[in-house]
């Protein structure tokens, strides 16, 4: 078929946008990402004589590079709606976040929806493939002391042994307070077909829209980060909590990102911008960590029924394109509109 005028001027200016952006990436990482390094080399002598300061800053120069590449997506018009519980309330809070996985954009797209929750951005830390160590973001993440996991079977048990040791050694002595999580173990379009042989052998649910999560990590980082409890309290009582200064992991966020016809975003289209504007949904659903069950059969069954719930979650949202159910979203408006005749009541006193 033959190109038409308007298509090719269309798909000219598209190019010329794409090629446009990506030098304006790279010349942005080439300022960024070293003045990041440099500040922090300088700074060495502070993080000897008081650590809390130094990691204090480093978090808010992080918090500024990731805002940096949220705004790629901004400015490509790549936007976010989010439902669900408010995540804000509990951003002071230790939380461990557990996501679905479908493409590289996932990353960008937290970034972009944790810039206004307080201070989570530049206190936490990710779990992530070991083949972004190898990006140009890996030298942020590892002074950053994010965790790079190496996937396959037989690095597996090596892994969450690493993963222990990590989070010993730098969760609290940095001041961390959120972990996020992608427990499928890769993305969706890679694991698909291996889950569902898994759920077919041993009678799972069938899954299109997630896979099985893997559990082993998320059962390293309850067991290392969730305060032991006594009778109701952290073992050791007064004692422990003037060591530590911390009630340890008090929640987890069950997040959910969707985007529109199950296209999912990736770091190059991120870059590049190619694709039309396009609005991802973004659901969270936060549970106290005393409801999570410690017991590995227990735990593993617990994380595959909120993978059985994002199916379903996600399966409304194809069918409908809302992210929530109609009550749930009327329960939502009625709520809202409970809080703007409150403030109005409020305005009028006034």
């Amino acid at each position: 078929m033959a190109v038409t005028l308007e298509q090719a001027r269309r798909g000219g200016y598209t190019c010329l946008k794409a090629l446009l952006r990506f030098a304006f990436m790279v010349a942005n990482n080439l300022v960024a990402i070293p003045s990041y390094v440099l500040y922090l080399i300088m700074l060495q002598p502070l993080r000897i004589l008081d650590s809390k300061s130094f990691w204090y800053i480093e978090g808010v120069l992080f918090k500024w590079l990731l805002a940096m590449v949220a705004s790629w997506g901004w400015g490509a018009g790549y936007t976010v709606v989010e439902w669900g519980d408010d995540v804000k309330a509990v951003s002071e809070d230790e939380a461990m976040v557990l996501v679905n996985h479908q493409a590289t954009g996932d990353v960008c797209t937290l970034m972009m929806c944790l810039q206004d929750k307080g201070t989570v951005v530049r206190q936490m830390m990710w779990l992530m493939d070991h083949i972004f160590k190898y990006t140009n973001f890996g030298i942020v993440s590892l002074i950053h002391g994010d965790f790079f996991i190496r996937q396959g079977r037989a690095h597996r048990d090596q892994q969450l042994v690493l993963l222990k040791d990590h989070l010993e050694k730098y969760y609290r002595s940095r001041n961390r307070k959120w972990i996020v999580l992608f427990p499928e173990g890769g993305f969706l379009r890679k694991r698909r077909e291996t889950s569902q042989a898994f759920a077919k052998k041993n009678n799972l649910p069938f899954l299109k829209h997630v896979t099985l999560p893997r559990v082993g990590a998320t059962q390293v980082i309850l067991k290392t980060l969730v305060a032991p409890q006594e009778n109701g309290t952290p073992s050791g009582g007064d004692t422990v909590r003037k060591e530590s200064k911390s009630k340890g992991l008090q929640w987890v966020i069950d997040t959910t990102i969707a985007y529109p016809k199950a296209e999912p975003i990736d770091i190059q289209t991120w870059i590049l911008g190619y694709r039309q504007p396009t609005v991802t949904h973004v659901h969270y659903r936060i549970f106290p960590v005393k409801d999570v069950p410690a017991e590995p059969e227990a735990l593993t069954n617990w994380l595959y029924q909120r993978f059985i719930e994002k199916e379903d979650l996600l399966t409304h949202f194809y069918e409908t394109g809302r992210m929530i159910p109609s009550k749930e979203n009327w329960a939502l408006l009625m709520t809202s509109l409970t809080r703007i005749s409150e403030w109005f009541k409020d305005v009028v006193s006034i």
